[in-house]
């Protein structure tokens, strides 16, 4: 059986304000969304950091498995209207959330795509919500608010006024995130970062325990 609802993802309208983009709740089924949970990796820190520094095993691998399979992008590629069968994936893996977190932004010109699924039990905390913004300045002037719990789905086509963002939250905030990206030398790149970062954080874990 799928982990994932393709067919509540069929049924979700594309958003076209103030850009392109879609939210499905639940999108991981909840009968093995816990599961899932259960087998999420141990993450060093805030930040994002690729499954290659990670312990990717169990339910959490079949996830990643299915989300980088043919179906889910098909479904992807009609929604947005976009030919990804030569676009190369990147993910990354989130665990916890700084202050510092959220602040607006776009995404980068060399991403396509993003995809954001998040793997929260539930979400009580006014922060960590991340917002569809409708200018580069204003966080309150948003058109949707996105619950990072229960494996919500949030995609969106990246563009020059893609702005997003979220209130300061601190704490453990869980999330995949991929991207269909431009070319297979920005995922080197990419990753190298990542996992520059994600190394960094393993040797000097105080540097982030105190404020995650």
């Amino acid at each position: 059986m799928s982990l994932l609802d393709y067919e509540a993802l069929k049924r979700t309208d594309l958003q076209t304000e103030p850009y392109e983009w879609l939210i499905v709740p639940d999108f991981v089924r909840a009968e093995v969304f816990d599961e899932i949970l259960a087998d999420y990796p141990d993450v060093p820190g805030p930040g994002s950091h690729p499954p290659s520094e990670l312990t990717i095993a169990g339910r959490f691998a079949d996830l990643m498995k299915e989300l980088d399979g043919p179906v889910f992008q098909g479904l992807v590629e009609e929604k947005f209207a976009v030919d990804l069968s030569d676009k190369p994936t990147m993910y990354t893996v989130r665990g916890f959330c700084r202050k510092s977190d959220g602040k607006i932004h776009t995404d980068s010109e060399t991403k396509i795509i993003t995809v954001l699924l998040y793997m929260n039990q539930r979400w009580d905390a006014d922060g960590g919500r991340l917002r569809i913004l409708k200018n580069g300045t204003d966080l309150n002037d948003y058109v949707a608010e996105v619950p990072p719990h229960g494996g919500t789905l949030l995609i969106f086509k990246r563009s020059q006024n893609s702005w997003h963002g979220h209130e300061p939250f601190e704490g453990q905030r869980r999330a995949v995130q991929m991207n269909w990206v431009t070319t297979a030398g920005v995922v080197a790149y990419e990753q190298r970062r990542h996992r520059l970062s994600s190394t960094l954080k393993k040797l000097n874990p105080k540097n982030w325990v105190a404020s995650a």
